[in-house]
Order: C-alpha cells, then sequence, then structure tokens
C-alpha cells in the first residue's frame, strides 16, 4: 500500500465502504469481462448492430453518462430492470470460496458495506461465490440510487441517507478513481486499488486518493501487518 498522506487510520474507521467489481475481486481475473460481453450483446440486439459497432456504442454511452444503461435510458427509454436482468447473468461457477478474504473481513472493525453501480443480485452472486456475504451489512446498488451511478453526488447522499454513516469515521475502496472525488469531499478516506484500465485511472494523481494498493487484499493484509 502506498499511503500518500499517512498511515492508514484503522483506530478511525467505523465504516468500510466497498466498491464491488474489480474491487471485491482483482481486476486481473477479468470477471467484470463476461458483464461487459453481456452488454455488448445487448447493445448489439437493441440497436441491430454488429458485435464492433455495439462496442462503439456502449464506450460512448459509458463516457458520456456513466453508464451505458444510463446512456440508453436517456436516448433509447429502455427498461433498466430488463437491461440489468440481462448484464448480470454470468457465470460464477468457476469462482471458489476465498478463505483468506474472509479471514481478512472478519478482523476488520466496524461495519461493512458494498456500494456498486451493479445490482444487489450480482453482488450477492459473487459475494456467495467467494463465501463472504456475511460480513456486509448493506448492499446499496443502482437500483437504490435510483439508477443515478457513482460518482454523481445524488447517489452518494441516497447512500449515506439510507445507511446513516458519518462520512468522517468511513473509507472508501475503489478501483475507479473518480468515484472518489465525492467521497473525499464528504470526508470520508479513499483508497484506490490501481488499475491498467486509462477511464479507471483518471484522477488517480488527485489529492482526493488518499491511499493506493495493488488490490484489495494487499491492502487488507498491509493494515494486518501495521496493527
Amino acid at each position: 500500500m502506498t499511503a500518500i498522506n499517512a498511515v492508514f487510520p484503522i483506530e478511525k474507521i467505523n465504516d468500510w465502504i466497498f466498491d464491488l467489481d474489480n474491487t471485491i475481486y482483482p481486476a486481473e481475473i477479468n470477471l467484470f469481462r463476461r458483464v461487459s460481453v453481456r452488454i455488448t450483446e445487448f447493445v448489439a440486439g437493441h440497436y441491430n448492430v454488429p458485435t464492433e459497432d455495439a462496442r462503439v456504442i456502449q464506450k460512448d454511452l459509458f463516457h458520456r453518462y456513466g453508464t451505458t444503461m444510463r446512456g440508453m435510458m436517456s436516448e433509447e427509454n429502455i427498461q433498466p430492470d430488463v437491461y440489468l436482468s440481462y448484464v448480470h447473468d454470468i457465470d460464477v461457477s468457476d469462482l471458489s470460496y476465498d478463505e483468506e478474504l474472509d479471514e481478512m473481513l472478519s478482523w476488520l472493525p466496524g461495519r461493512k458495506h458494498i456500494f456498486t453501480n451493479g445490482t444487489v443480485p450480482h453482488a450477492e452472486n459473487i459475494l456467495s461465490a467467494y463465501g463472504v456475504g456475511q460480513h456486509f451489512d448493506q448492499i446499496f446498488d443502482i437500483v437504490a440510487a435510483n439508477y443515478i451511478p457513482k460518482p454523481e453526488q445524488y447517489a452518494f447522499d441516497l447512500f449515506l441517507n439510507q445507511t446513516g454513516i458519518d462520512p468522517n469515521g468511513a473509507v472508501m475502496i475503489e478501483d475507479m478513481a473518480a468515484n472518489l472525488r465525492p467521497a473525499a469531499a464528504l470526508g470520508m478516506h479513499t483508497v484506490w486499488l490501481s488499475s491498467d484500465v486509462e477511464w479507471a485511472n483518471r484522477g488517480s494523481d488527485e489529492p482526493f486518493v488518499h491511499y493506493k494498493a495493488d488490490n484489495l487484499k494487499g491492502f487488507l493484509r498491509s493494515l494486518r501487518i501495521a496493527d
């Protein structure tokens, strides 16, 4: 872990806020790729275009709206539940119980939450596969955020209202650096999990990123060592 400002103040943390995709599991296993493929298929079917053209549309909507779904809701009036049920219908049968992650989460003090632009069923599917779902008090998803994704302030406001978290005693852990900007502005500590993906790196050198780590288990392992 790289501490940009100081040693991580674990004793001050009452609430641990985790992103889901490319955070609970490491980005290098390419699990989110399965969701991305489903998104491309959905886009291709909706617009009746080849896969290559669908990827272009998908990328454009993502960058302009924050999620492909939000773009299609705005421009194509799609039903979000239909979209979400399709794109998150992925096979996770090759995932297995992660004993180390289970043990690491068990000794973290305070409450633990998932704050995701995905859905509760998608999160439960992955958390169950890794055997760590029991550690989380709350899964706040894109549906609970009225389909407004991170890093929109509106999504953060709804998340805080629903969970009752005091931001000054919370840490947010994310692979998308830009999603940490509102978290830091609210008073949270922030941890960015490094990524080779260009759009996930945007803002990673900004002051709102307080700590950096290669992956979640590396970050949690460093806390145990420091303790």
